[in-house]
């Protein structure tokens, strides 16, 4: 079997298929592509993230939960500010994928 069409053999997808699908879910939300749009520029502080997306804070945070656990996004604390920061490796690593099937 050949690296071209190794996603449609057998009855399980590969674990970067596997994953480039669930970050797709994840970003089937439009408030979670702003977010990485607005990150684009560089790291934030999560009161900077919900009030540049006129946000309600509980929502930006769930927001940024969700992109965190799926592996976007990373973040640091410094003191009471918790700053979010894109994880542009595994936001390539999903493009790469996906870019797999024009070739």
């Amino acid at each position: 079997m050949d690296q071209k069409s190794r996603c449609c053999r057998g009855r399980k997808l590969p674990s970067d298929m596997t994953r480039t699908a669930k970050i797709n879910t994840v970003l089937s939300d439009g408030n979670r592509l702003r977010i990485l749009c607005l990150l684009k520029d560089g790291e934030r502080c999560v009161c900077e993230i919900w009030r540049n997306l006129s946000l309600p804070q509980n929502l930006a945070s769930h927001h940024l939960k969700t992109l965190k656990s799926a592996g976007l996004l990373r973040s640091r604390k410094d003191g009471l500010r918790i700053y979010y920061s894109l994880n542009k490796t595994a936001l390539k690593k999903a493009v790469d994928v996906l870019y797999s099937f024009t070739k």
